[in-house]
């Protein structure tokens, strides 16, 4: 991207005096996806890509546009200046630190170095691995990119970022002939091809298989209320939907947050202490700055059960009297909006023989099968993808078609043991019809009085 410094230079050298502020993002993609049904390869995408977008501030409005073709960049800046000022609004942006910075992160197999056909052959082994005895079908989705980045504003921050990243998900379902019961996984992270290359793939592959099959033999799950010990998938779920959203300042500021107005308030039982951290470079959610240049670090947003912190943009930090969290998100062509990163709940010092230990009649929830989180009224409702009863501390009855769900700030405060083991899951959050990765987890949880619901009775 360095060939596009003094083009971009020029263009906020041209347009700052009649603006109150400009940046600019552009970048270079290179992608690859390939999805394979039944061992056999549906459909390859590969190219590369090429955009960039002006953003401009007048009079607290802002202009945005995007190009594909840079020869048009000064066509897009005049664009974005007659919207911003065609506009009326009130947009301030927080103070932020001028950045010159130029990195990559680390990729010890670059994705060019691995064939079409080594990718598929990798698909294969796993969707092979997972076609036992019952197992029906098969899905496996691969996707590689390579992007380098570059953001720039009138402020005098110069960033470059090249970023690799990947993900390899894998479905399977299995059939008696009555029923129907899936298994899922997937890997992925914000390196090279070494994170499927260090995997036991036949190991991934077989496991979700008897996932899927072990379904089919559990038994539906009971409703009411119970004590719960959540995996740290569905832990990492629980956080992310229940209370991620809700500290994120746009939703906030639009009144669609349960969590309005309680910084500083109890929010959860004292030994919960939550993170977003887009600066760890283990989550999918990694990124070193975010897309309005601020640079990413460790924010916790609930410390001993209280809530000090919360997730922004420059312009919802703003208004909200805060500083940026540098939690702004979005694909060049997509305006910026406030995004979690990597979502979890700090670890405690419980085994998971400890957890379960005491529980006379409980509910063990593994995996996540989706779910939806209404951040106004504070309420929400998961699917695990299986449970196992627990009895006088032992695992016993396989369940299937769980369910738990509740009040976000009740359940927050139930949690009353929190175990000493961790895992981040690779996914993508939607929002406001934009998609970004990201990853939440945990140690597995218990929560007491906590709402399942189940096909049994």
């Amino acid at each position: 991207m360095d060939e596009y410094i003094s083009l971009f230079e020029k263009v906020i050298e041209k347009t700052a005096p009649k603006v109150d502020y400009i940046d600019i993002r552009s970048g270079i993609s290179d992608n690859t996806s390939i999805l394979m049904k039944d061992g056999n390869v549906d459909e390859i995408n590969t190219g590369m890509s090429l955009g960039a977008r002006i953003r401009v501030l007048n009079n607290g409005a802002w202009g945005f546009a995007y190009t594909t073709d840079l020869s048009k960049i000064n066509d897009i800046t005049e664009t974005a200046i007659k919207l911003s000022k065609s506009l009326k609004g009130d947009v301030k942006l927080s103070e932020s630190e001028v950045i010159k910075d130029k990195l990559a992160v680390d990729v010890k197999i670059p994705f060019k170095d691995v064939s079409i056909d080594e990718k598929k052959e990798i698909m294969k082994d796993a969707s092979d691995a997972a076609t036992i005895e019952k197992v029906n079908s098969t899905t496996v989705g691969y996707n590689d990119s390579e992007i380098n980045e570059l953001f720039m504003n009138s402020e005098g921050s110069e960033i470059q970022v090249k970023t690799s990243r990947i993900r390899m998900a894998l479905n399977a379902s299995a059939t008696d002939g009555e029923i129907i019961q899936f298994g899922h996984g997937s890997l992925g992270g914000v390196k090279g091809f070494e994170v499927i290359a260090d995997t036991d793939i036949e190991e991934f592959g077989r496991n979700i298989g008897e996932k899927a099959v072990r379904l089919l033999d559990a038994k539906p799950a009971p409703s009411g209320q119970f004590t719960v010990v959540a995996d740290p998938e569905l832990t990492g779920v629980l956080i992310h939907e229940a209370l991620g959203h809700a500290t994120e300042g746009d939703l906030i500021l639009q009144n669609d947050s349960i969590l309005k107005d309680r910084v500083g308030e109890q929010i959860a039982s004292d030994i919960v202490n939550i993170f977003d951290d887009a600066s760890r470079k283990d989550g999918f959610g990694y990124y070193p700055y975010d897309v309005e240049g601020v640079k990413t670090k460790p924010n916790q947003l609930v410390k001993d059960g209280k809530l000090i912190s919360l997730l922004n943009s420059r312009e919802t930090a703003s208004q909200l009297g805060m500083q940026s969290s540098g939690n702004a998100r979005s694909i060049i062509a997509d305006k910026p909006i406030v995004r979690m990163s990597n979502t979890y709940l700090q670890p405690g010092d419980n085994s998971f023989e400890e957890l379960l230990e005491d529980i006379p009649n409980g509910i063990y929830l593994k995996g996540s099968r989706g779910g939806q989180v209404d951040t106004g009224k504070g309420i929400f409702q998961f699917n695990a993808a299986e449970g196992y009863m627990i009895e006088n501390g032992e695992l016993k009855t396989p369940l299937r078609d769980v369910s738990l769900s509740g009040n976000i700030l009740e359940t927050l405060k139930n949690i009353d043991a929190i175990g000493n083991d961790f895992r981040l899951s690779v996914g993508f959050c939607g929002k406001d019809g934009q998609t970004a990765p990201v990853g939440d987890g945990g140690p597995h949880t218990r929560i007491l009085n906590a709402l399942v619901g189940g096909m049994g009775q």
